[in-house]
């Protein structure tokens, strides 16, 4: 029997207790301001066991409870202050931890796949996880060439496990939703299932990896490992140091912090463009700020570079990324709401059955791509709750638009994408020159004439 739980019963009956626990602890709740404790005391106290639960139920399922708990965890820096800190710490840990599987596990996955002399492969090996995620952990080795790796495990009954998980989870997207306001979990849910064989399959993880490895060899900014060996079920790669992009973000400069915002806005425009290929799991999880290749003695953080892991999630985009998106953009930027209401309704933004005035729409947009029109962008908490609560209020005139626009299933991932980078922006509360990137790397976004439409640099930090 595998150590992760597969049984439909089993894990449904874990996603069960989440509503059930929600619905003690109210009434727990209760008592206790019953007792004489302060309502806002209370209140804290509940949304921290209820965010406590949420990562022992998501953490000890893994599968598709934890990748949906990872996708939540990019979105908090939308959450109201008020309930954001009971939820941050907790939802952070889905980004990189999970109970790990036991050693006996992972050695018999190993001998499986790899052969019963699994051992003579490596140097060394580390019985000891040094990360566990949604469908998989990894261990630290040396392979027998000398190169450090890492070595990435599937879990046993991972495929059924993300299967039942996600089925579940759908049924319970309502009882989440608060977590995230203004947010529809449904699609969110949906979108990640339609991904579960891909990223089951390691050797097409393997191959967008290779990619995206020979692309970057040379970069100045960006490392990727590359791939040392693939078989079913077990993926070695390349060993990277570096410091864990949620470390930064907790605890990191604001320089620190600056140059990981500037490169992970570099590495979103630019790595589609260079591959064909766009990393569609953006979390913090999956990156790393690590040292440049000249002397960083003094700490300078503009000489550090991003390292990027985890190519489980790609979208496939051999044009690179779709021309009407800058196109769009620019027209926004210039104002020109005729031409880019009517460049919503030819790709479908905008169904032939609704009717909405040109302008109204310009109103809509404009505030979500002020990192565009602006030299450089201050990404905060605040802003990202600013749009958040615009958009989620029904009384809002935004809020209304909004529920009559369409989003057509082939922008579906890359809106997540570029959603969750910006919440990852936000998080760090960098200060990033995103339109001189998108004018390099995304199409239909440069213009001749450079300087004109710029605003002066923004400050939204909180």
């Amino acid at each position: 029997m595998s150590d992760l739980p597969r049984k439909a019963v089993t894990r449904t009956a874990k996603l069960a207790a989440l509503p059930l626990g929600f619905a003690g602890r109210s009434a727990w709740g209760l008592g206790k301001r019953i007792g004489g404790l302060s309502a806002d005391l209370v209140g804290h106290d509940l949304q921290q066991r209820t965010a406590e639960q949420l990562f022992k139920v998501l953490g000890e399922l893994k599968g598709g409870a934890m990748k949906f708990g990872q996708a939540l965890s990019v979105f908090e820096s939308a959450l109201p202050e008020e309930v954001a800190g009971p939820y941050r710490a907790t939802l952070t840990k889905l980004q990189e931890a999970a109970p790990p599987m036991p050693t006996r596990t992972v050695h018999q996955v190993l001998a499986e796949r790899m052969g019963e002399d699994w051992r003579d492969l490596f140097e060394e090996f580390e019985d000891k996880p040094s990360a566990a995620a949604s469908i998989g952990q990894v261990h630290r080795g040396v392979w027998h060439d000398g190169r450090e790796v890492a070595v990435k495990v599937q879990y046993p009954g991972a495929g059924e496990a993300l299967i039942s998980d996600l089925t579940q989870l759908g049924r319970f997207a309502l009882l989440l939703g608060p977590l995230i306001p203004g947010m529809d979990i449904k699609p969110l849910n949906s979108e990640l299932r339609d991904r579960v064989s891909e990223e089951l399959d390691y050797s097409l993880e393997a191959e967008a990896q290779r990619t995206y490895a020979e692309e970057f060899a040379d970069d100045p900014d960006v490392v990727i490992p590359d791939v040392v060996h693939q078989c079913e079920q077990v993926l070695v790669t390349e060993w990277m140091d570096g410091v864990p992009l949620a470390e930064v973000i907790s605890e990191g400069t604001q320089d620190e912090r600056d140059r990981a915002g500037q490169l992970l806005a570099r590495f979103l425009c630019s790595g589609t463009a260079r591959t064909g290929l766009l990393h569609a799991d953006p979390h913090p999880g999956n990156f790393r700020l690590i040292p440049g290749d000249r002397s960083d003695e003094d700490g300078d953080a503009a000489q550090w570079r991003l390292g990027v892991m985890d190519f489980g999630t790609v979208d496939r985009l051999p044009e690179g990324l779709p021309p009407m998106i800058g196109t769009a953009l620019r027209m926004v930027i210039d104002g020109e709401s005729e031409a880019v209401y009517e460049l919503l309704r030819a790709e479908g933004f905008v169904k032939e059955s609704i009717e909405l005035e040109p302008a109204e729409v310009l109103d809509y947009l404009v505030p979500v791509i002020e990192p565009a029109r602006a030299e450089t962008f201050r990404f905060s908490r605040s802003w990202m709750r600013e749009q958040a609560a615009r958009i989620a209020d029904p009384r809002s005139p935004a809020h209304q638009l909004g529920k009559q626009l369409n989003l057509p299933p082939s922008y579906l991932l890359l809106h997540r994408v570029t959603l969750s980078t910006i919440g990852v922006l936000c998080q760090l509360g960098a200060s990033v020159r995103m339109r001189e990137e998108m004018e390099a790397w995304v199409p239909g976004f440069a213009d001749d004439e450079d300087d004109e439409g710029a605003l002066p640099a923004e400050d939204t930090s909180a």
